[in-house]
């Protein structure tokens, strides 16, 4: 009887292995749409992947799991239940087009069911590898972890935004390194850019939401693993350093999150390409975000901001002494209202303090502004620092909106913990229901809020021109750098327009009259390659009255785009690209600090002849970055256009 018993086990442990084995051989390799990439998946002992493109392998063996409250491990020793497959075609229209209108996701699909209640999704696509894991476990109290083991062919490079600390603006440099020659520890806030022969990887993530966001550390030699910040269960004001708006987190939990149950967990996003054009274009990130929550976004309304702070109300040629006050931003409205500028912002120091911003400086009417501004077709938007919003989020948003105002820019949030994440919505739909535009400043990257609350109409996370004010860091090389890293993640207020150019021989830095290093159509091009629905011009009114020509350029460029194509590119080197709205055609070059000759073909025209108009690098822009010149010719789709573009330099054109 002993020995019958112990033959039926073994051989209902046979038959488990057997139906187990059959399962894992249902893991076929998973491919995108055009065959270029291929997944393969592996659940023995643990989840890993590995991606190849074109046969060649780009992250090899990559282990991912979570771990849940109670000791529960999502991915370790699983039990694959069964693999669905499916193909999908995907077409929408974005309520604000970032770089398309019109976008067309087409992906393979791979979900694995496996024994304890979760899920993980793979996606692949053309232009990129994704997953994310789904938890159906109703009794989840908390995320403890989110493991990702990644791991880059011997050799690779990276682009790296090193941080010091996670508690930060997420404004890098990418530095260009070995990963060999990443410190043990060493860590990065997303997106990142890999390199692995002719083959690069960008690494992000989408659909965040409720969750904190993620950062990577190098742990050994082409090594690097998924960081997080702890959920926050205290924080307090930083005496020592601006209390207003710094924080010391004093207490932190041992878990990153807590959940109710079982949820969907961020999509983890790689971009791969050995066609650097690719970054630019790509809108995985968009396609991975969740539906938008406004049903009728026709009052969110893009377009362009005239800026006072990287100024410093730097007006002059007036008869009243120019600084925070009403005057002075009159004459910012007058300045938009000629020029027909959408918005103007009034920065720090419109308020009565920093932290008392429900009522603004005594020597700003606030209420005669909103009007002077509305009765010109100008509308407002109104700087506020995140911590004592965050405060008293209801009250303060229902007093903005009841004095008329477009939209709040929402500075020095600095973390990326779930509270943090979570804010971002707390306010993103709040303002949302009093038809307010949000711009978030001292953020981190674009991963899919903007999507779901369209109102978020720019992101900064990025680091910009206002640093011409203290640094000499946003070099020609910088600028030709984040279009396919940053940007790849969604837009950035990166805020173009200045005037006062130079090149490294000439530069001086000044905080109240700064400079910008490139040439001025440099800065021109920044208006067309740079997306950002709500973008602004920095420089000062009284200046920009002095070189008209180059305010009427800006001013005509859109903000929103139909349709993106990248026609020459090469991170960190140079990019050249078209973007429609409507009819019309824009094109915008940059070079770092090479100069650069190139051709564009105008076969993407329709029939026709078309004006073309032109602003390129001066005879004499190398010696004068200020130096440009203006050319207004016919052309057709037969036409092939020469462009020289000298050290810094840039060149763009509008189509009509």
């Amino acid at each position: 009887m002993t020995s019958f018993t112990s033959l039926k086990k073994l051989s209902f442990f046979i038959l488990f292995l057997i139906l187990h084995s059959v399962v894992l051989a249902q893991i076929k390799p998973l491919y995108s749409p055009d065959n270029r990439i291929h997944l393969e998946v592996n659940t023995q002992g643990q989840i890993s992947w590995t991606v190849h493109f074109d046969n060649q392998v780009v992250i090899e063996n990559a282990i991912i799991s979570m771990t849940m409250d109670k000791g529960r491990v999502l991915g370790v020793d699983p039990r694959l239940k069964d693999v669905k497959l499916k193909s999908k075609e995907e077409i929408f229209n974005p309520q604000i087009a970032h770089k398309d209108s019109h976008i067309e996701s087409k992906f393979n699909e791979m979900t694995l069911l496996f024994k304890g209640g979760y899920q993980v999704v793979f996606r692949v696509y053309n232009d990129g590898v994704t997953y994310r894991f789904i938890d159906n476990h109703k009794k989840s109290k908390e995320v403890y972890d989110e493991t990702m083991t990644l791991k880059f062919p011997e050799g690779s490079s990276t682009y790296f935004p090193e941080e010091e600390s996670m508690y930060s603006h997420n404004e890098r440099i990418y530095l260009y390194k070995p990963l060999s020659e990443l410190a043990t520890n060493d860590f990065c806030s997303l997106p990142v850019l890999f390199e692995a022969s002719k083959v690069k990887v960008l690494f992000t993530e989408a659909s965040l939401h409720d969750y904190p966001g993620m950062f990577l550390k190098s742990t050994k030699p082409g090594v690097l693993e998924a960081d997080f910040p702890k959920y926050v269960l205290s924080a307090r004001a930083n005496e020592k350093d601006s209390p207003d708006r710094n924080q010391i987190l004093e207490k932190e939990a041992a878990y990153i999150a807590t959940v109710n149950g079982g949820r969907s967990y961020p999509w983890r996003v790689f971009m791969i390409s050995d066609d650097d054009r690719v970054f630019v274009e790509s809108n995985l990130v968009t396609q991975l975000s969740g539906r938008s929550k406004i049903k009728d976004a026709s009052w969110i309304k893009p377009g362009k901001v005239a800026w006072d702070w990287y100024n410093a109300n730097n007006i002059y040629g007036v008869d009243f002494k120019a600084g925070i006050n009403t005057e002075t931003y009159k004459y910012y409205i007058d300045f938009a209202a000629d020029n027909e500028i959408e918005y103007v912002i009034l920065d720090e120091g419109w308020t009565k303090s920093t932290t008392e911003i429900l009522e603004a400086n005594p020597e700003i009417d606030i209420l005669e502004l909103i009007a002077y501004a509305k009765d010109k077709g100008v509308e407002i938007i109104l700087w506020v620092l995140w911590k004592p919003l965050d405060e008293n989020t209801d009250e303060i948003l229902e007093r903005y909106a009841s004095w008329g105002v477009k939209g709040i820019k929402v500075d020095f949030m600095q973390r990326s913990d779930q509270y943090m994440v979570k804010s971002y919505e707390t306010i993103a739909s709040k303002a949302a229901d009093l038809q307010l535009m949000v711009d978030y400043h001292g953020a981190f990257k674009p991963a899919g809020i903007e999507r779901v609350w369209p109102n978020v109409i720019n992101y900064e996370g990025v680091k910009g021109n206002e640093n011409n004010k203290w640094s000499a860091d946003i070099s020609p090389e910088h600028n030709v750098t984040i279009p396919f890293i940053r940007m790849a993640a969604g837009p950035m207020d990166f805020t173009p327009g200045a005037m006062e150019n130079a090149h490294l021989t000439n530069y001086n830095i000044s905080f109240t009259r700064p400079m910008a290093l490139g040439t001025r159509c440099h800065q021109l091009a920044m208006y067309v390659v740079f997306e950002a629905p709500l973008q602004m011009l920095c420089e000062s009114p009284s200046r920009y009255k002095q070189e008209q020509e180059s305010v009427d350029f800006m001013t005509s460029i859109p903000t929103t785009w139909d349709e993106t194509r990248v026609l020459e590119a090469k991170v960190a080197d140079y990019i050249l690209l078209a973007r429609r709205n409507g009819k019309n055609w824009y094109l915008g070059a940059m070079t770092d600090d090479t100069p650069r000759d190139m051709n564009i073909k105008l076969d993407f025209l329709g029939p026709g002849t078309f004006t073309m108009e032109i602003m390129k690098d001066g005879m004499n822009a190398a010696h004068h970055a200020q130096d440009y010149k203006r050319e207004i010719i016919e052309v057709d789709k037969n036409s092939v256009i020469p462009i020289h573009m000298v050290s810094g330099g840039g060149w763009a054109a509008k189509i009509y």
